[in-house]
This record gives C-alpha cells, sequence and structure tokens, in this order.
C-alpha cells in the first residue's frame, strides 16, 4: 500500500534489494552509511554494464525488441531504478507499446559479472524488476533471466508468488533498516 508521506526521494533501489539479500550488512554500509569504495571487481561489473545501460539504444530483431537501460519504478512497493535490458517479444497476451505494431510481452534480462550464485539475491533483483514493469505496463511477466559475464549464457528465471512474496519482505526490511538508520 502506498504510503502518501513518503516520496520518490524516499524510494529504495532496485539494485539494493541484491545487496541487502546477500548480506544486509553490506547493503547498509552502501545505502545506508554510504561507506563504499570501487574495486577491481566493481569496476568491471560497470564496464560490461555499459553497453546495456546505453538507454539510446533500442533494437528490434524479427519478433523481439530490445530496450536498454530501461528507468522503471514501483510506486505500489516504493521502489525505482534501472533494468539493464528488456527484451520485448511479439505475444498476443502482451501489452501495446508507443509506436509498435503488435502486442509485446516484457523479458527483463539482468547482467550479472560473474558465475550464478548458489543464494538467490539476484533472482530477487530480477524480480522486483518484473515487478516495476507489470505496475508500470499492467501486465503480467511470468519469466525474466539473469546474463552471467563469466559464463556467458542467460539463466531463465521464473517469477514466482514465492519470489515476490520475499522481495516484498526483503524491502520491508530494507525500509526498517532506514527508519533505524543502521541494520
Amino acid at each position: 500500500m502506498r504510503d502518501h508521506g513518503v516520496t520518490e526521494q524516499d524510494y529504495l533501489t532496485l539494485s539494493g534489494i541484491q545487496h541487502y539479500a546477500f548480506c544486509p550488512r553490506q547493503w547498509a554500509l552502501i545505502y545506508v552509511e554510504q561507506q563504499w569504495a570501487d574495486n577491481e571487481r566493481t569496476v568491471d561489473g560497470s564496464l560490461m554494464h555499459r553497453r546495456a545501460h546505453d538507454e539510446t539504444l533500442l533494437e528490434r530483431r524479427g519478433d523481439t525488441l530490445t530496450a536498454r537501460g530501461l528507468r522503471v519504478v514501483s510506486h505500489r512497493l516504493q521502489v525505482m531504478g534501472v533494468c539493464d535490458v528488456v527484451e520485448f517479444h511479439l505475444n498476443p497476451s502482451g501489452v501495446t507499446l508507443p509506436g509498435q505494431e503488435g502486442l509485446w510481452l516484457p523479458c527483463p534480462v539482468e547482467y550479472k559479472r560473474g558465475a550464478p550464485k548458489e543464494h538467490d539475491a539476484d533472482e530477487l533483483q530480477l524480480c522486483a524488476q518484473a515487478m516495476c514493469l507489470e505496475e508500470m505496463l499492467l501486465c503480467d511477466i511470468p519469466e525474466g533471466c539473469l546474463y552471467y559475464g563469466e559464463t556467458r549464457r542467460r539463466k531463465p528465471v521464473a517469477i514466482t508468488s514465492e519470489l515476490r512474496g520475499r522481495v516484498t519482505e526483503i524491502l520491508s526490511a530494507m525500509r526498517d533498516c532506514m527508519r533505524r538508520g543502521h541494520t
């Protein structure tokens, strides 16, 4: 439910979900205490994301339209951020897009520098992106993908009710930490 006393400046960031799910203390250092220094891995990740976040690139290949660096927001969840890539596939259960004929089903694709992890932090970030897109486009998104630079492979991720519930729980916990000013 939307809190009318909250402005978009108070919204949480999508990227924070992955950090919090992995390690709440790491998230607090970055987002609450704002103590963060780039290292070799973060610089390498930034280089990988440079093309993914190029908002000027809009590609059409057959039945797929690819948007990069798509800004998203969910007022219900009070979260905002940028999707690395959103592929829109022609699909009868899709939505209309300005300037495009047909119906298009969105599929967020999140780029990650390394390889698949044993925890679900990446999946949670991807699910939050899908939830933002669903609210913005008024559609259901059944699946997204994680692209891992180390393996150069995509991992399909079902956007399940369990994953959605975990996203909501994590966002609530993050908000509680922000109110307290620490973890």
